[in-house]
């Protein structure tokens, strides 16, 4: 009895040590029954990493010029040779204050403006060669004439007097149709006809509003133009410029950086209605090349 009591201590006690044996193994990560304890996932706030992408600035307003320059040829006619011409007191007064206000104020340098007072036929041809010369295909070309105009209703043909024209000849009369010839000569990106002048409506193919408001300044630009602005039809204008007046006004007293001819004419014509007896006109120059674009006026 006791020799069976012993043998049955003695097999519990080897059983005993085989299971310490198991669980002292040392292998921390393997249980008795050979399964790995299942990691506890908690809800633990995503990662952002550091995004490294060169965020770009938004398009830049600048317009792409690409290098062209502003060009301008002002004549100013008060004197005539020929009595029988009305001798004028303001257009050269007018011509200079639009000389210096936009070689102030606007980007035209005076190297490529020229002012030519009481021009003489040929002076005026010779100043439109050599721009038709100079100036590129992205560069920018204004004409400004304050003097006298005549219109011929028979033939339609409206002309400029130089200051050597005379009254019994046409000899020295310049023709629109010889100034259209020359816009479409000069290979600019846009030309902008500022016209003081009786019977300055002639040179127009259209006078009504003709550029869509949506275009941004830039899609204004990219597109070539041909347009005038004149301080009147087919009737007389007085000496004393009520055109000339507000339009250099609003030019002066300007201050958006990019400024075109459509709005600048907006911005002083109701004024010119309403303190004089003109009609002043805006519309494309017929048949020299306009898109759609317009000229632009900028600010230094």
């Amino acid at each position: 009895m006791k020799k069976s009591i012993f043998v049955l201590i003695l097999c519990i006690s080897q059983m005993m040590n085989i299971s310490a044996q198991i669980v002292s193994s040392g292998k921390v990560s393997v249980l008795i029954n050979n399964k790995q304890k299942p990691e506890v996932k908690q809800n633990k706030p995503p990662v952002i990493e550091p995004n490294n992408t060169i965020v770009q600035p938004a398009a830049s307003m600048e317009l792409p010029i690409a290098g062209g320059k502003y060009y301008a040829l002002i004549i100013g006619i008060s004197h005539y040779d020929d009595p029988l011409i009305n001798e004028l007191d303001k257009p050269i007064k007018d011509a200079e204050l639009f000389y210096n206000t936009i070689t102030t104020r606007y980007t035209f340098e005076k190297e490529n403006v020229k002012l030519l007072r009481n021009a003489t036929m040929s002076e005026m041809v010779d100043a439109l060669d050599f721009y038709a010369k100079r100036v590129t295909s992205v560069d920018n070309f204004l004409i400004f004439y304050a003097g006298h105009g005549v219109w011929e209703a028979s033939s339609e043909i409206g002309f400029w007097l130089p200051s050597d024209a005379r009254k019994s000849s046409k000899l020295a009369w310049f023709r629109n149709s010889t100034l259209r010839d020359y816009l479409r000569e000069i290979k600019s990106k846009h030309t902008l006809l500022v016209s003081d002048a009786c019977f300055g409506g002639s040179i127009f193919k259209s006078r009504s509003a003709f550029t869509d408001a949506t275009l941004a300044i830039n899609m204004l630009y990219e597109l070539p133009s041909r347009k005038a602005m004149t301080s009147g039809t087919l009737t007389e204008v007085p000496d004393q410029s009520a055109f000339l007046k507000y339009m250099i006004d609003r030019l002066q007293n300007n201050f958006e950086k990019y400024l075109s001819s459509e709005q600048l004419f907006g911005k002083f014509r109701m004024a010119v209605i309403n303190n004089s007896n003109v009609l002043p006109q805006f519309g494309v120059i017929q048949d020299v090349g306009d898109e759609g674009g317009d000229f632009i006026f900028i600010l230094r």
